[in-house]
C-alpha cells in the first residue's frame, strides 16, 4: 500500500521509523543512480559511526559515486533527525560533507525532515516558502547551490547529481519515486498509527490538510462523542466517589465529558 501522501510522509521522521526509512531511501537511490549513471562509475553505499550525547553507536548510510580510478565524484547524503536536533549529529555529518569538498567531489543533500536546524548555510530569501529541499553542489562552484525544493502536499523533485565534467553533467533522480519505494520496502503502511499526531512542526494549514487527507483515505475516523446521558452516569459516579459534595454539579459533569471524550492520539505517542 503506498503512503496516503503525494509527498513526503511526515510520519517517517519518527525515531522508530526513520533509521529504517533513511536506510531503505539510501538503497532506492542507489539503484535508481547505479542504473542510470555510464558503466565507468561505481555508485556504493558507505556509513559513518559516532557516538550521541546519549551514549552508544549511531550509524547512518550515504552514498559515493566514484569514477574509474576509485576518486570520489559526488557525495549522495540523506539528512536524518539527528543530523538536525544533535550536536554529535551535526558534526558528524559536516564532517563527512567535508571531507568530500576536500576531495573536490560534488555533493546533493536530500533534506527530508522538518525538525531541527538546517545543515547548510544559505540565503533563502529567493525561495519562496518550502519545507523541503535537495541542494546539490558541483566540484567547480562549491560554494554555489543547485535548490529543488517542495512544500509537504506536494511531490517531491527530480534532482540532479553531479558527475564528472567530462561526462555527461549529471543525472537525473526521480526523488518521489525513491522515497515511494522506501515506504513499500519498509512496510511502513502496516507499522504507522496515522490516528496520532505525527510529532513534527506543522504549519496550522498543512496540519489540517493532513488530517483532511487522512480522514479521506479512511485512515482517521471521527470517534462517536459520548451522549448526554453516558456523561451524567460518569458524572454522577465522579460524585458519589468524592463524597457527595454539594455545589460541584457542573466540575463532576466537565470532568466526566473530558474523561469519556475519545482521544484519537496524542502528540509524542508511539506511531
Amino acid at each position: 500500500m503506498p503512503s496516503p501522501f503525494p509527498g513526503m510522509d511526515p510520519f517517517l521522521e519518527h525515531g522508530s521509523h526513520w533509521p529504517d526509512f533513511q536506510r531503505h531511501l539510501v538503497a532506492a537511490l542507489r539503484d535508481a543512480l547505479g542504473s542510470a549513471v555510464p558503466d565507468r562509475y561505481r555508485v556504493r553505499v558507505a556509513d559513518r559511526r559516532y557516538t550521541p550525547e546519549g551514549g552508544g553507536e549511531h550509524v547512518e548510510e550515504f552514498l559515493e559515486v566514484r569514477g574509474p580510478d576509485d576518486r570520489l565524484v559526488t557525495l549522495v547524503e540523506v539528512v536524518s533527525p539527528a543530523n538536525r536536533t544533535t550536536p554529535a549529529g551535526r558534526t558528524a555529518y559536516l564532517a563527512t560533507r567535508a571531507d568530500a569538498l576536500a576531495r573536490g567531489a560534488g555533493t546533493a543533500e536530500v533534506g527530508l525532515v522538518l525538525q531541527g536546524t538546517p545543515t547548510l548555510s544559505y540565503s533563502r530569501d529567493a525561495l519562496g516558502e518550502f519545507d523541503y529541499a535537495v541542494s546539490v553542489t558541483r566540484p567547480a562552484l562549491p560554494d554555489r547551490y543547485e535548490i529543488y525544493t517542495t512544500t509537504l502536499p506536494k511531490r517531491l523533485p527530480k534532482f540532479k547529481v553531479p558527475l564528472l565534467p567530462d561526462d555527461r553533467n549529471s543525472e537525473v533522480l526521480d526523488l518521489q519515486a525513491a522515497a515511494a519505494r522506501a515506504y513499500d520496502l519498509g512496510n511502513f503502511a502496516g507499522r504507522i498509527n496515522y490516528r496520532a499526531d505525527p510529532g513534527v512542526p506543522l504549519a496550522e494549514d498543512h496540519r489540517r490538510w493532513l488530517d483532511e487527507v487522512l480522514r479521506e483515505k479512511g485512515l482517521r475516523v471521527e470517534a462517536a462523542q459520548p451522549s448526554a446521558d453516558e456523561v451524567a452516569v460518569a458524572a454522577y459516579h465522579l460524585w458519589e466517589r468524592a463524597g457527595r459534595p454539594d455545589g460541584q454539579d457542573q466540575e463532576h459533569w466537565y470532568r466526566a465529558a473530558e474523561q469519556l471524550r475519545p482521544h484519537a492520539g496524542r502528540p509524542g505517542e508511539p506511531v
